[in-house]
């Protein structure tokens, strides 16, 4: 028994656009512990475990890729104090590493928690992180590998084994409202990645310092972090999981496919510059440290925005057409920042770029929903897709580290970012035109 009907819908080139988009609100059909195949059906779309879960995901969210959001403040606060002896492109390893162990994880995590592993990966990823953090403040200034290990492969192996699970147990309490409810647990990063560099900033260049604000962060990750595991609950039994190999062969001859992982991969490469370097850039740039303090505060807050408004236009506009669009303005306005040399023009970009930003990390889920030819591959292409991802995120900081050099000549990165950013826009435009004539619909219909 499905959910929806086949004989309900009409085959027109239209609806064939529109079947990608629905088949994320479907439900895959899951059978009883005993056997006798009866589906489960009846998601609650609400009520107390529901909400509590939600609430309790926002909270992972916000401490973990919400934290990554915050590595900024970590960059220049390296660069410029606690590892200035090491080069820019060598201190960006931590954050791109970080980013990569918390991306490529949902490819083993996600396959983990549909056997049951929920729990063990909520607390044990919640454990690391916190550990990590502690070990990160009892670091020593220049000591460069000790920063690595708890900073870039501990915390974000931490943030990796909770960030898919966190996810997708909300999946076992919505269908119909599953996209509000996921919106809200996205917010979740960009308030983290608002809230947690102003505290950063404001303790590490305040009377506490950096080992005891990373402790005191560590310490409010912690508290919530047990909130969070005592709010989320697990509904729907656990299910087998297809091999992978067979999979990985499936999917490396769907061109559409493979033009939007390649797409993901150069956007990676080129997206976290700014976030890891605007704190930087307006330093370095003789603006106000304060006001440079809040101008990743400025960002996260835009991607708030950036992050809900899309949901509103994705069934009317058509989600590839509308990620192009948006990957297109993440590459103009890199480019833009050769530009940015006051408060004002600063204030202007980060709002811009984390509204779009926003607006791709929103849309990238619904986009591998549409490439999927059923509604059970969406979870095996999330985890290749995000695996790719990560590995475009921990080569490209490292490489545009290298070209801004000690001497901070700052068009080398913003060029070489700007134009890969680019090259990821085309990949996902190869990946529209391909799909469209896949199915049959025209290039002018959302898709």
């Amino acid at each position: 028994m499905s959910v929806r009907s086949k004989a309900s819908s009409q085959a027109t080139p239209e609806n064939k656009a529109l079947d990608g988009l629905e088949e994320q609100y479907r439900v895959k059909e899951q059978l009883d512990d005993d056997d006798r195949g009866t589906p489960i059906s009846d998601f609650p779309e609400g009520g107390w475990a529901a909400w509590a879960t939600v609430a309790g995901s926002w909270i992972v969210q916000f401490t973990g890729f919400g934290y990554t959001n915050a590595y900024g403040v970590y960059q220049d606060y390296y660069v410029r104090e606690y590892l200035n002896r090491q080069t820019s492109s060598q201190i960006s390893w931590i954050g791109s590493t970080q980013v990569f162990v918390m991306m490529s994880s949902g490819i083993i995590t996600g396959r983990l928690f549909d056997r049951g592993y929920f729990y063990h990966l909520i607390i044990g990823g919640s454990l690391l992180l916190v550990f990590s953090l502690f070990m990160l403040s009892l670091t020593k200034p220049h000591q460069f590998y000790q920063v690595f290990l708890a900073h870039g492969l501990g915390v974000g192996l931490g943030s990796g084994l909770t960030y898919i699970p966190s996810i997708a147990v909300v999946f076992h309490h919505f269908q119909r409202r599953r996209a509000l409810a996921v919106g809200i647990v996205a917010s979740g990063s960009s308030i983290g990645g608002l809230v947690h560099p102003i505290m950063l900033n404001n303790l590490f260049h305040g009377n506490a310092g950096f080992a005891n604000g990373v402790r005191t962060s560590a310490g409010m990750t912690l508290g919530l972090l047990i909130i969070a595991g005592a709010l989320m609950r697990t509904r729907l039994p656990p299910k087998p999981t297809d091999a992978l190999l067979p999979a990985l062969r499936k999917f490396s001859k769907d061109i559409p496919y493979v033009s939007a992982v390649l797409g993901t991969t150069f956007i990676a490469t080129g997206l976290f510059f700014p976030i890891f370097y605007l704190q930087l850039d307006a330093i370095k740039h003789s603006l106000d440290p304060k006001f440079a303090f809040y101008s990743l505060s400025i960002m996260n807050g835009a991607s708030v925005v950036g992050r809900i408004v899309p949901g509103f236009f994705a069934h009317s506009l058509g989600v590839m057409n509308m990620i192009f669009v948006c990957t297109s303005c993440c590459g103009i306005l890199i480019f833009a920042m050769l530009g940015v040399k006051s408060v004002a023009s600063v204030a202007v970009f980060a709002m811009l770029y984390g509204f779009v930003t926003g607006a791709y990390v929103t849309l990238l889920a619904p986009l591998l929903s549409v490439l999927s030819d059923d509604v059970s591959e969406i979870g095996a292409r999330m985890g290749i897709s995000f695996t790719f991802t990560g590995i475009g995120s921990l080569i490209g900081t490292p490489i545009t580290g290298a070209f801004l050099t000690t001497g901070f000549i700052w068009w080398r990165p913003i060029v070489f970012s700007g134009i890969v950013t680019l090259a990821g826009a085309v990949g996902f435009a190869i990946s529209r035109v391909t799909l469209g004539k896949k199915r049959g619909i025209p290039i002018i219909a959302r898709l």
